[in-house]
């Protein structure tokens, strides 16, 4: 194992300077607007990996949506085609840690076990040293994450049903995020480019798992994930979708982009998060004042974990008696309320 897989397409693909890339980073994640409250975050997303001029703020639209995993999420399943070296099946790297202009991220060193029995799965240091579609989504993952341990899978040739079987293996719960990196299209004219990917958003919307390379550079982890995603009869999003012709290149020859976003479960509707949210506050009041013995549990569900941010207010017979909060996420949605809601009233 080598210690260090360097930063290959920093000040290409995406700024060199540190305080730049977190600057662009955080710009284009405060592009994404977004007005209903997220309850919960994805299982898996689908990300675009041009230079950042072209498809970031297209990618910005699934990292926005997986702000609320800030501490859940602990390690990054990251997938995406190889560019350079031509690899057989899927290749780990032979580092032990990627490095960005943002820091180090360690790689999971659990998961070459738990793929070892696989023999599609390779390790290849060449597989990933020049390769940008992994690369350029780090940062985004740093910036929004924190702190995760990283599995990265460089994928060559390989099928779609071995493609499946590593996400399977590597799943986990919801400490474990799956990234796939793929680009639409590629040097189509404008208004082809948005025939041929409005049929592949389409297909991709019905978890179709026999998208060509054609139509999706990185169609083998895509289709990979699409056919884990039918069967276990997740659901999907799409985000956002756009060519570089809508963002800093020509018309003549353009390439697709597109960001979707997979869930498991039902989603939370916003009445039963506002009364359950309602329910917390006043057990936590209940409790301060001695009405109730034990403090309210705020562990379960999953989405009351997330990170968030609430303000708590007070009206008796309607006179306000107090008001407290906060814009800015700080802990989980659950430990906010109850702690908003004790220091309301002093």
């Amino acid at each position: 194992m080598t210690p260090l897989r360097p930063a290959a397409v920093a000040g290409a693909f995406y700024p060199a300077d540190p305080r730049v890339l977190s600057s662009r980073v955080g710009e284009m994640l405060d592009d994404v607007e977004v007005l209903a409250p997220r309850l919960g975050f994805p299982k898996a997303v689908i990300v675009p990996h041009a230079g950042y001029i072209y498809s970031g703020p297209v990618a910005a639209y699934a990292y926005d949506a997986l702000m609320p995993a800030r501490g859940i999420v602990k390690r990054v399943v990251l997938l995406g085609p190889v560019h350079r070296v031509p690899v057989r099946g899927l290749a780990l790297p032979d580092a032990e840690a990627f490095e960005t202009p943002l820091g180090r991220i360690a790689v999971d060193p659990g998961a070459g076990a738990a793929l070892a029995e696989l023999p599609q799965v390779v390790v290849s240091g060449p597989a990933h040293a020049l390769e940008h579609s992994l690369e350029v989504q780090l940062p985004f993952l740093q910036r929004v994450l924190g702190d995760f341990a990283l599995v990265p899978l460089a994928v060559g040739d390989a099928s779609a049903r071995e493609v499946s079987e590593v996400i399977e293996r590597l799943w986990g719960g919801p400490e474990t995020l799956i990234v796939v990196s793929t680009d639409m299209s590629h040097y189509h004219a404008y208004r082809d480019a948005l025939r041929i990917d409005a049929e592949t958003l389409t297909r991709i919307e019905a978890l179709a798992s026999d998208i060509h390379h054609e139509q999706a550079c990185g169609a083998t982890p895509l289709n990979g994930l699409l056919g884990v995603a039918r069967v276990r009869g997740m659901t999907v999003q799409r985000l956002a979708a756009c060519n570089s012709g809508d963002t800093a290149g020509g018309r003549d020859h353009v390439v697709g982009y597109s960001a979707f976003a997979l869930y498991e479960g039902a989603a939370v509707a916003p009445q039963e998060a506002g009364r359950t949210l309602l329910a917390l506050a006043r057990a936590a009041l209940a409790h301060r004042f001695g009405e109730r013995p034990e403090a309210p549990r705020v562990d379960m569900p999953l989405w009351l974990r997330q990170s968030g941010a609430t303000f708590v207010t007070l009206m008796q017979g309607g006179r306000l008696r107090g008001c407290i909060g906060s814009l800015e996420a700080r802990r989980a949605l659950g430990e906010d309320v109850v702690a908003n809601a004790r220091a309301s009233r002093r």
